[in-house]
């Protein structure tokens, strides 16, 4: 099956304004997870979909495949699927955030191979385990139940599954009793060109999870582990770090 990345880019950003073209480091945060998804071993390519000349001149300037989208469009997956439509000889769609600049292409191939073989399924991700306390009760971070196959039960904000009675030797559990799911997707296209023609559910709005209307709709999603989850950038102190961590590698 032939399987394609696309990394959704939007200008505005609220708690760190413009971030896709943020270059203290030298480049442009979007510039770093485009050359992680390029070591994909099952993509056969990547590009990125943007909603502003200022972010399409800058992948242009480094070399990238970049297509303009809607401005207006309600979330990154519609702006992916806007993009899909164009690439009629691809079965999977792999959708890579652009915030995630550290993203492992090991973790982008592992969603797609989980999709490959498992036929039944619309869609795939990631999650890793969870061992604080705090990360756990954070509703910034998503959790995710599966069954003993691998399919998504649920996605929540809240502690799922929730422990009855608390004991801290759950968090070192073997499996992992607690997972963080990861905003990393692969998707058969033509389920993806489908998708936003779903109207948002119940669940959905109240968790304000989107992946909830692919459960929702009776849909199978695909979860697979990998050891550990990249660092987004969603702050100024998520920047400043990342820029950290570029200038060592350097020195």
């Amino acid at each position: 099956m032939r399987s394609f990345i696309i990394i959704p880019a939007r200008l505005a950003s609220t708690r760190l304004p413009e971030k896709m073209l943020l270059s203290e480091t030298g480049k442009p945060l979007i510039q770093y997870a485009y050359e992680a998804a390029k070591h994909s071993r099952l993509a056969e390519g990547v590009c990125i979909a943007c909603d502003d000349e200022r972010i399409f001149s800058a992948v242009k300037n480094f070399g990238g495949q970049v297509y303009m989208t809607d401005p207006n469009a309600q979330s990154g997956t519609d702006r992916i699927a806007e993009v899909a439509e164009k690439l009629e000889h691809i079965d999977i769609v792999v959708n890579v955030q652009g915030d995630e600049p550290e993203m492992d292409a090991g973790a982008i191939d592992a969603v797609i191979q989980v999709l490959i073989d498992n036929p039944e399924a619309v869609m795939s991700t990631a999650c890793t385990p969870i061992r604080s306390k705090t990360d756990l009760e954070n509703p910034a971070f998503v959790k995710v139940v599966c069954d003993r196959f691998g399919k998504a039960l649920y996605f929540s904000r809240s502690v799922i599954p929730h422990p009855r009675t608390w004991d801290d030797t759950m968090l070192q559990q073997e499996p992992p009793l607690f997972n963080l799911h990861l905003g990393l997707y692969a998707y058969r296209r033509d389920f993806l060109l489908k998708y936003p023609k779903l109207p948002p559910c119940p669940i959905e709005r109240t968790e304000m999870l989107e992946q909830l209307r692919v459960l929702y709709n009776g849909h199978s999603i695909m979860v697979t582990p990998i050891e550990k989850a990249p660092h987004g950038i969603d702050t100024p102190e998520d920047y400043r770090k990342f820029v950290e961590r570029e200038q060592a590698k350097k020195s």
